[in-house]
């Protein structure tokens, strides 16, 4: 018999399950990938353009974080549509000013508060030779050491505010924090082993070519910088009680940065007199500051009071600057000396001084005059007459950056030249009261006229940007 073959029937159930299978079987035989633990590490091929993407994209936050920074300082004032009173003063004044000479008629340049600068500085190089001369030449060897150093620092000065004046403010607003943690970062180092002790104080740090840098003169700009934009991004949540005491915080931790870190009483006083200053002019209630001052003035008269009281033997240096300014005859010879000796100084002058080069107290008699004493020595040489000239400069000086800051074209710059205005005010008058014996001891000194490269290098920056502020003035018929 011949053997037959048989054929599975096709049945269409059995076809789809055995397609099924084979399917299965296929991807049975693929191979396996490995489970990546937990905490295991990407291969660096993998990890690179991972990488790559996150910094782009942390650098393009970064870019429209400082766009929108941007639009906060450029917000405009708003503007009636009929021309303001202040606006046609400003007018009137670019036709009847000094620096209508020089002003071409597209663009507004503050060539009257170039001029009182210029002054100043002069002024300043004099005295500062008169005044120092003679112990630069007995304790240097050189009459004109402190001369020259002045000198060159405040050329560069001046070219430093040049070019700080060709760019635009807003540029600062849109690196405010950036200039703010920088100051503190700057601060902080004096701490290290880069800082340096000077005359019994720790507030320097070295820098190549013996030359020293003060942080506390940076924190100055900062804090101008940085709360003028603060108060420009919160808009009216400033008013609040919530805004306030934010920005008093900010220029709070500024302050203390300066008095903890650089061991400076005075320029900390200064930051946060600034940052009050700023909030108050923004604000539009008076009541409030005015019962704050009161409330000011009563709590340090009663704790000068008790501090005299109980603590008159006490080894703290500024302690003890109090109780010699509360009765300045009987420290004489100690606490009181340096000031005894410019109020001698001031008396000995006149009206008309002894004339220049004439003063008697600078001869080794008065430590450090060219610092935060000199203007004794101008009121023994040139008199109370040549104090008032100077007074009259500083007048001038502060009449021009209050009209920059009322014509400035949006709140950031005029903030900022609020600010700028209210530090020269504030360190005039407190360098004026402390050499007459009105408050104690502090060691302000007087801007550009006393000796210090790091103060007029970032002075002459100040104005630098009050003169780029000038430049976007829009005056009457532009």
């Amino acid at each position: 018999m011949k053997s037959r073959i048989v054929r599975p029937v096709n049945r269409p159930d059995r076809k789809k399950k055995n397609t099924k299978t084979k399917r299965a079987n296929l991807s049975d035989t693929q191979p396996m990938r490995p489970v990546r633990e937990s905490g295991s590490r990407r291969p660096l091929s993998e990890t690179q353009p991972m990488r790559t993407a996150g910094l782009r994209a942390g650098y393009a936050g970064y870019r429209r974080s400082i766009d929108e920074r941007r639009q906060v300082v450029s917000t405009p004032y708003p503007r009636p549509q009929k021309k303001s009173s202040r606006q046609a003063k400003a007018g009137k004044r670019r036709k009847s000013g000094i620096g209508s000479l020089f002003t071409a008629n597209e663009q507004y340049f503050d060539y009257d508060l170039l001029l009182v600068i210029i002054f100043l500085m002069c002024f300043g190089l004099v005295m500062l030779y008169s005044t120092s001369a003679y112990e630069a030449e007995v304790d240097l060897g050189n009459d004109l050491y402190y001369f020259t150093r002045q000198a060159a620092i405040g050329a560069g000065g001046f070219l430093i505010m040049f070019g700080v004046s060709r760019l635009d403010y807003h540029l600062y607003g849109a690196f405010a924090v950036e200039i703010y943690i920088f100051a503190m970062i700057m601060m902080a180092l004096v701490q290290t082993p880069l800082g340096v002790t000077l005359n019994g104080a720790r507030r320097w740090i070295q820098l190549p070519g013996n030359l020293t840098l003060q942080p506390a003169e940076i924190t100055k700009i900062a804090v101008i910088l940085f709360i003028s934009y603060e108060l420009c991004r919160l808009g009216r949540k400033a008013y609040t009680m919530e805004g306030i005491i934010r920005v008093f915080v900010f220029g709070a931790i500024a302050s203390g940065g300066v008095l903890f870190l650089t061991d400076n009483l005075s320029t900390a006083i200064i930051v946060m007199a600034i940052t009050c200053i700023l909030i108050f002019v923004i604000h539009p209630k008076l009541k409030p500051f005015v019962i704050l001052l009161v409330v000011g003035i009563a709590v340090a008269a009663v704790g000068i009071i008790i501090l005299s009281a109980t603590v008159a033997n006490s080894d703290n240096f500024r302690l003890q600057r109090i109780i010699s300014w509360l009765n300045p005859e009987a420290t004489a010879d100690s606490g009181s000396y340096q000031v005894m000796q410019g109020l001698y100084a001031i008396g000995s002058g006149g009206f008309f001084g002894k004339g220049l080069g004439n003063s008697t107290q600078k001869l080794g008699v008065i430590p450090e005059a060219q610092n935060d004493m000199i203007l004794v020595v101008i009121c023994e040489e040139l008199g109370v007459l040549g104090a008032l000239i100077l007074l009259v400069l500083f007048g001038i000086l502060l009449y021009r950056l209050m009209f920059i800051a009322r014509n400035a074209p949006d709140l950031y710059g005029s903030l900022i030249a609020t600010g700028i205005f209210a530090h020269i005010a504030l360190q005039v008058t407190l360098n004026i009261a402390v050499v007459t014996g009105l408050l104690p001891t502090t060691g302000i000194t007087l801007p550009f006229i006393s000796y210090g490269g790091t103060a007029i290098l970032f002075l002459l920056a100040e104005m630098g940007i009050a003169l780029g502020i000038s430049r976007r003035i829009r005056l009457e018929g532009e």
